[in-house]
């Protein structure tokens, strides 16, 4: 791991991608094939493949616990290192003996340690392979207890350069500049692989170390072409670019194909026979928040990857004989996070699946096909009729029997798939139209995208747009501040705001966009001479600075004081021209929240 580290500090040591590449490359290309294949993954920012589901469950409080009793110096002394540095790796580094093997292990068994308290530190340190092996058992240990015990035992055979680095791997933030793109392209250049291949195998087989392997291999009659796809291991979301009217929209294509934008999480569903998976767009597997959805889901007569929308949904149908509408997020946020799902959460929050886009089927990787032949298979895919298969599923017994259209709520429902409906649009008139028809049904607004376009793992560009308008904004009094991350770590960029609720301030939410650089420099000055409590990162200061912030939805939340929460919520500007008696106040709260929710019932 030291010469993992000294590279990393090299690659951090230069802004240059080009640099950055040559280092990577030259790296992997002098360590044996093993130790290159998993320290390509950890260069990656992860401790394991990410088509793994392995994780470590080790927070920073945990490592803070175990960096201050081996390093020996009291909170207020990590506390005042991190100010300095922002990164727990870099106060590892400034804080942890210099020297492999200098910290005492207290007498634990484990890795690392003989039982008598001492270290048995390999005087040549650890390769990555034996670090990712530490890893697996910390991911196995159950509990903050046992997980700290070979946290200590790993960290007392690492230099304190070596523990830096260790420390970001398992909080997944090297912060080096490096992104997976990057070491893509560095093995490729190492060892003599075409870019395109490296790139098409690591997005199929979801595993980096694994596609360095085969590239290696490749001169020995391995082809990468021949690379499927790993199902169950979750592709990179195409993203949209937000566009600000129907002009800006169709400047860039024209004949756009429309759907509307709806208020809930962003799934990607897999499908192979019996089994269904669905990953949210941050690749986490989400199917036990949903346990419904695999039997809806189920039963294609190929293995499919979908790209959708999951939204709470109501079921009754409507008078132009709609098969029910989408729900506000408030309504779905109840079943976000949940490991079991009651069966009278099912029946009180139903959901739907709308599907907009089809990934894989028929054994082939459709990504590269246009955005219109894509619509094509995945409208061939919903009606063909689907098998019968036994889905195994956590849900409650019962809940997907079918009941009429209309029913009494609180009866048990069929959760519904829909495709997503799709319209044409010209013209900046045509598309205000459908944008105030998309607000009528209560979604956000439009989505808007080419015809042409291919689908792009990840990537954020002008081939997909999003048209949507603020639901309101509130005026609000800034009451805490945090040091920001990364290059905010030494100004206060982190802002909580509270509104009025008759002569006290109630906090309803949190916000570190919007502002310049210029703008957030000048306020952390003032800040610093107005904080009323100092909590180490966290600054309770003077009520007294008025932001305007925009957002696009509100829900009920115990994380406020307010009782309320604001969703994407962003900073429009200083209010300078106001005082903090004239914030918006709670019952301006309960008004937008009752406007947003009216006919959902809770």
């Amino acid at each position: 791991m030291q010469k993992f580290a000294e590279a990393c500090e090299r690659i951090a040591g230069t802004t240059k991608k080009l640099e950055k590449t040559a280092i990577v490359a030259d790296y992997l290309k002098s360590q044996p094939l093993q130790e290159a294949s998993v320290a390509a993954v950890f260069l990656s920012g992860r401790p394991f493949p990410m088509w793994e589901e392995t994780t470590l469950q080790v927070g920073g409080r945990l490592l803070w616990q175990v960096i201050e009793e081996l390093s020996g110096k009291s909170g207020e002394q990590l506390t005042a290192a991190y100010r300095q540095h922002g990164d727990l790796g870099a106060v590892a580094a400034e804080v942890l003996p210099q020297d492999r093997g200098g910290a005492v292990v207290p007498a634990q068994t484990g890795s690392g340690s003989d039982g008598s308290g001492n270290s048995t530190a390999n005087p040549d340190g650890l390769s990555p392979p034996a670090v990712q092996a530490e890893f697996r058992k910390i991911a196995t240990a159950r509990g903050p207890t046992a997980k700290a015990i070979f946290v200590r035992a790993l960290f007392s055979q690492l230099s304190a350069l070596e523990a830096k680095y260790v420390v970001k791997i398992i909080t997944g933030d090297l912060r080096i500049g490096l992104k997976e793109s990057l070491v893509e392209e560095a093995i490729a250049r190492a060892y003599g692989g075409s870019l395109k291949e490296v790139q098409r195998a690591n997005m199929l087989l979801g595993d980096i170390g694994e596609t360095l392997q085969l590239t290696a291999d490749s001169h020995q009659g391995a082809s990468l072409s021949q690379v499927k796809m790993r199902l169950f291991h979750p592709l990179g979301f195409m993203l949209a670019s937000p566009a600000q009217s129907a002009d800006e929209a169709l400047s860039y294509f024209e004949n756009a194909l429309v759907e509307d934008k709806y208020d809930g999480i962003r799934a990607q569903a897999h499908c192979s026979g019996g089994e269904v998976r669905i990953f949210s767009r941050t690749r986490d597997d989400i199917t036990e928040s949903f346990p419904e959805l695999p039997e809806a889901l189920s039963g294609f007569r190929q293995d499919v990857i979908l790209d959708g929308e999951i939204v709470a949904w109501s079921y009754l149908t409507g008078e132009s004989g709609a098969a029910g509408r989408a729900l506000p997020f408030s309504a779905l946020q109840q079943r976000l996070g949940r490991k079991k799902v009651s069966e009278e959460m099912l029946r009180r929050v139903p959901v739907a699946y709308l599907v907009f886009d089809v990934l894989y089927a028929g054994g082939e990787l459709l990504i590269d096909r246009l955005l219109s032949e894509r619509a094509e298979i995945l409208d061939q895919l919903l009606a063909a009729e689907r098998t019968a298969v036994q889905v195994q599923s956590s849900a409650p017994q019962g809940h997907l029997a079918l009941e009429p259209r209309g029913s009494a709520i609180g009866a048990a429902i069929a959760t519904q798939v829909f495709r997503a409906p799709v319209f044409r649009a010209s013209s900046p008139q045509a598309l205000d139209q459908l944008f105030e028809a998309a607000q009528a049904r209560g979604n956000e607004g439009l989505m808007i995208k080419d015809p042409a376009s291919a689908y792009t793992p990840g990537r954020r560009g002008k081939s997909w747009l999003k048209l949507k308008r603020e639901l309101a904004t509130l005026d609000v009094v800034v009451t805490a501040v945090e040091y920001g991350h990364g290059k905010r770590i030494r100004v206060l960029s982190d802002y909580t705001f509270a509104v009025r609720d008759g002569d006290r301030l109630v906090n309803i939410g949190k916000a570190y966009s919007g502002l310049t650089d210029i703008e957030i420099s000048e306020m952390t000055q003032w800040f610093l001479k107005h904080t009323i409590e100092d909590q180490g990162f966290r600054l309770v200061v003077e009520p007294t600075i008025v932001l305007e912030v925009a957002f696009n939805n509100m829900m009920r939340s115990d994380r406020h004081n307010s009782g309320y929460a604001l969703r994407f919520p962003r900073i429009v500007r200083l209010r300078q021209d106001k005082l903090p008696e004239e914030a918006d106040t709670i019952e301006t709260v309960k008004e937008i929240y009752e406007k947003q929710n009216r006919g959902v019932s809770n």
